[in-house]
C-alpha cells in the first residue's frame, strides 16, 4: 500500500513484507550458465570466428559471436521473438554469457540484434558459415563416439506462415500456406543439416543437397552409414545413390496391388475369437517396381488387431541382410526424427519465421537449428542418467529457467541460484561432467 523512500512497499495483507524491485541484478534463466560452460569446453567461439566474417569498424561495441550467442541463448531460453531483447539486455544471465565487453553495459537492443540477424548473417559467406558452424559443432561431439555405424534420419515438416513471406505457398497435404523445410539427424538427435523450402514442394524435393555430402563425410572417417526415411523417400534415384555408395537403408513404400498380392496368406483373419493382443506376422520377398532397374528386396509387416476388420499394413524395402523382425524394429526407430522436429518447434521456436525475406528467414530457421543441436549436446554429455531422456522443453522450463540473483564483488560476480529442480548437486554434477569430456583442444 505504501512505498517507503527506498522504494519498498509495504503490503496490507501482511505488513511485515515488503517489496521491491532490482529488475537489472535478478534473471529468470541462471541455467543458461551451464550451456554456457558447455559452449566454452566444446570451443563454440572458435568454431564461430573461423566460419563467420564480421564486416563492420574495427571498434564496434559488440563483438559478432555475443550477438550470436545472444541470438542462440534467446531462442534456447525460449525467446522467440528479438522484441524480447529490450528486455533482455541487462538481464545478468544475458550478459554474463556473453564476452567482459557487455558485462556492465548489457547486451544488444533489438534494432542492433535484427539487423545482426537479417543483414549481416544473411551475407553470403557468413550464411554458408551458419551451416558449416552447425555441422562442426556435431563434430565436437562425435569425437566422442566410438561406434563404427552411424544412422541417418530424414523428414520434412511444415512452418506455417501467416503473412506476405518470400517463397511461401499452400500445400494440399499440410492444408496451409507454409515453409517446408527438409531436415537431416543423425540418431542422437542432432540435427546435421537443414534447407528451407517453398511451401509446395515434395517431401523429398533436394534431397541430394543434404544426404550426400553428410554420407561422403562420414566414410571418410571410414564409418559405416545406415540410412532410415518414410514414404515420402521412396525414389528409385535415391535408392540407387545409397547402393552405389555402399549405404545400408530402410525407406517405407507406399502399398499397391501388387504388393498385396505378396502377402496374401497374411491377409486372411486367424479363425476363432481374437486375441487382445495384435496378431503380427513378417514376410519378406524380392520385388521390382516398373520404375526399378533392379528387384529389390521388401520386407512387410501385418498386424490384426481385435476389434478392427482389416489389418494394418507396412512395406520397407531395404538392403539390410537382418530378420524381417530386425529390419521393421530398426525402421520404427526413425519415428524419434519426429520427436526431434517436434522439440525444435516447442523448444526453440523454429517455427518463427516472421520476416518477409526467404534469405533473412532461412537464417532465423538456422539460428534455431544450432540452439536446437545446443540444447541436444548439452543433454547427451552433461545431465545425468536419471533426467537424460527430459525433453528440451523440461529443460528448458526446469532447468534453463532458474531464479538467479547477481551481486557483484571487487574481484567476482556471483550468480546466487534459487534451488529448486537445479539443485547444488545436480549444478556440480554437470559441471564436472562437462571438465571431464574427452575433448582436444584447438
Amino acid at each position: 500500500m505504501g512505498e517507503t523512500q527506498s522504494m519498498a512497499f509495504q503490503l496490507g495483507f501482511n505488513p511485515s513484507i515488503r517489496a521491491a524491485f532490482q529488475g537489472s541484478m535478478v534473471t529468470s534463466d541462471g541455467g543458461l550458465v551451464l550451456v554456457r560452460e558447455l559452449d566454452e569446453r566444446l570451443g563454440f567461439g572458435k568454431i564461430a570466428a573461423q566460419h563467420l566474417n564480421d564486416s563492420r569498424a574495427k571498434n564496434s561495441q559488440l563483438p559478432i559471436i555475443d550477438l550470436l550467442r545472444q541470438s542462440i541463448y534467446s531462442r534456447l531460453a525460449g525467446y522467440e521473438d528479438i522484441n524480447d531483447a529490450e528486455r533482455l539486455t541487462q538481464d545478468p544471465a544475458f550478459r554474463l554469457i556473453g564476452s567482459e565487453k557487455i558485462w556492465d553495459r548489457g547486451a544488444a537492443l533489438p534494432s542492433r540484434l535484427q539487423s545482426f540477424e537479417t543483414q549481416m548473417l544473411a551475407d553470403e559467406h557468413n550464411f554458408a558459415g551458419l551451416a558449416a558452424l552447425n555441422r562442426a559443432l556435431i563434430a565436437k561431439a562425435e569425437m566422442l563416439d566410438a561406434r563404427q555405424r552411424v544412422v541417418l534420419d530424414m523428414d520434412s515438416t511444415e512452418i506455417p506462415v501467416y503473412g506476405e513471406q518470400e517463397e511461401s505457398a499452400y500445400n494440399g497435404h499440410f492444408e496451409s500456406v507454409c515453409y517446408h523445410p527438409l531436415l537431416l539427424f543423425n540418431r542422437d538427435g542432432d540435427c546435421l543439416a537443414s534447407k528451407l523450402r517453398r511451401g509446395n514442394v515434395h517431401s523429398a524435393d533436394g534431397w541430394e543437397e543434404l544426404l550426400l555430402p553428410e554420407i561422403a563425410r562420414q566414410q571418410q572417417h571410414g564409418k559405416e552409414v545406415a540410412f532410415r526415411a518414410d514414404a515420402a523417400f521412396a525414389k528409385p534415384e535415391l535408392y540407387d545413390a545409397l547402393e552405389q555408395r555402399g549405404v545400408k537403408y530402410a525407406i517405407r513404400i507406399p502399398a499397391n496391388d501388387n504388393l498385396g498380392r505378396d502377402i496374401a496368406e497374411l491377409l486372411v483373419r486367424p479363425v476363432g475369437r481374437p486375441t487382445h493382443k495384435p496378431r503380427v506376422e513378417y514376410k519378406g520377398f524380392l520385388y521390382r517396381a516398373a520404375n526399378w532397374a533392379t528387384a529389390r528386396r521388401v520386407v512387410a509387416k501385418v498386424e490384426h488387431h481385435a476389434g478392427e476388420l482389416f489389418p494394418r499394413i507396412g512395406f520397407i524395402v531395404t538392403n539390410l541382410t537382418g530378420s524381417c523382425r530386425e529390419v521393421v524394429r530398426f525402421y520404427n526407430q526413425r519415428g524419434k526424427a519426429e520427436q526431434w522436429i517436434k522439440e525444435g518447434k516447442q523448444a526453440v521456436k523454429m517455427t518463427r519465421l516472421s520476416c518477409h525475406r526467404f534469405r533473412a528467414n532461412e537464417v532465423r530457421l538456422r539460428l534455431s537449428l544450432i540452439a536446437y543441436n545446443l540444447g541436444n549436446l548439452w543433454r547427451r554429455l552433461a545431465l545425468p542418467a536419471k533426467i537424460a531422456d527430459w525433453s528440451l522443453t523440461s529443460l528448458q522450463q526446469r532447468l534453463v529457467k532458474s531464479g538467479g540473483r547477481l551481486v557483484q564483488h571487487a574481484r567476482y560476480r556471483w550468480i546466487m541460484l534459487a534451488e529448486n529442480y537445479l539443485t547444488r548437486e545436480l549444478f556440480g554434477g554437470m559441471l564436472r561432467r562437462i571438465a571431464a569430456l574427452p575433448l582436444p583442444t584447438g
